[in-house]
């Protein structure tokens, strides 16, 4: 429940087109709800801004049927990441106003509009390897109420890419980095730029990257003051943080 639902419900009752047993019977499961293989979070948008989101990975098929379906029954927008296909599928099965996306592995539903938030952020790519990650930040993002614009394949071995496109950094509220190998880029951007740059390292690379593990420590390393890092692989994070930096400057 969100705060223009809640708002909507209280106003019912003090008009007394609700009654006060219909409204504890919508507020029964306020602030969460126990399923059986997971208590969801009903207050977290009130509470956050934004919804629980659904981590895939480890679940069971039944165990997120359950989930989604309970959700879907409180009228509140769908994110679940970390899908493979076949989770993924099912899910569109018995949600077909749903989409899987198979590139970031993620399945969303949304049933209202999300709150539109003003600013761009941009979500930079170093390589086409590192576009599950990528495309799981654009997809959370997007659902979040941000607006999203792509740069892919300008990693810093062929900088000249990126330079080509400095327009658009320019014109970004937040920029996300992701990247794998040394994890140069993110310091790049920083350098080229005044505002926040999310950087997300990506367990791409060979045996010295060690699973992402190098380009998070020339990430955390960066001489561009200000870069902010979050976990390797962690594109939906790293939406999350730019979607609370956009809700702190204010709604469109």
């Amino acid at each position: 429940m969100n705060q223009d639902a809640l708002t909507t419900l209280l106003r019912a009752v003090r008009d007394g087109s609700l009654s006060l047993d219909e409204a504890l019977a919508q507020l029964r499961h306020f602030p969460c709800e126990d399923v059986g293989v997971a208590l969801i979070d009903h207050h977290r948008e009130l509470r956050q801004g934004a919804p629980e989101v659904i981590f895939g990975e480890g679940k069971s098929r039944e165990q997120l049927a359950t989930i989604v379906a309970r959700m879907v029954e409180r009228g509140g927008n769908i994110l679940a990441t970390r899908l493979d296909p076949d989770k993924g599928a099912d899910l569109v099965t018995a949600h077909p106003a749903g989409s899987y996306d198979p590139v970031a592995r993620t399945f969303t539903l949304l049933q209202r509009p999300p709150q539109a938030l003003a600013g761009t952020v941009l979500v930079v790519c170093a390589g086409t390897s590192d576009l599950p990650v990528a495309r799981e930040a654009v997809v959370t993002a997007r659902v979040l109420g941000c607006t999203v614009e792509e740069l892919v394949d300008v990693g810093v071995a062929g900088i000249h890419r990126l330079l080509a496109r400095s327009d658009k950094l320019r014109e970004a509220a937040v920029i996300i980095v992701v990247a794998g190998m040394e994890g140069a880029l993110p310091s790049v951007v920083g350098g080229l730029v005044a505002v926040p740059v999310i950087a997300v390292p990506t367990s791409v690379g060979y045996g010295a990257a060690f699973n992402g593990l190098a380009p998070l420590l020339g990430m955390l390393n960066s001489c561009a003051a200000g870069v902010t890092v979050v976990n390797i692989d962690n594109g939906f994070g790293a939406a999350a943080a730019a979607a609370r930096i956009l809700r702190a400057r204010g709604t469109a």
